[in-house]
């Protein structure tokens, strides 16, 4: 997955507040809808385009589909967000040493 594909998961608050709840451990989507401002079928359908996007598991357990947060799923963002620091550390390092070369040189 790429991360603008978390992005575009994730930029729904109901999706987001999903994720979040899952944050705590696996649930079955009836206990998800309880925490929810919208019914049990659009949390199934939030739910899939959270799998969709690589956020989430799902695991069939009798009549009762489980879904818990898939952390490798937010990798390609965090790897994402983590480059912005590379490039600012960069930058500052840059910096430093014009700085360094000036009073030195």
């Amino acid at each position: 997955m790429t991360y603008q594909q978390t992005f575009e998961a994730l930029a729904d608050p109901t999706r987001r507040a999903i994720f979040e709840k899952l944050r705590s451990g696996p649930c079955a989507v009836a206990e998800i809808a309880q925490h929810q401002p919208v019914s049990r079928p659009a949390v199934s359908q939030h739910l899939k385009v959270l799998h969709s996007a690589g956020l989430v598991d799902a695991k069939q357990v009798g009549t009762r589909r489980y879904y818990s947060v898939r952390r490798e799923g937010l990798s390609e963002l965090r790897k994402w967000v983590d480059s912005f620091w590379t490039d600012i550390l960069e930058n500052y390092a840059s910096h430093i040493r014009k700085q360094m070369e000036k009073y030195n040189g």
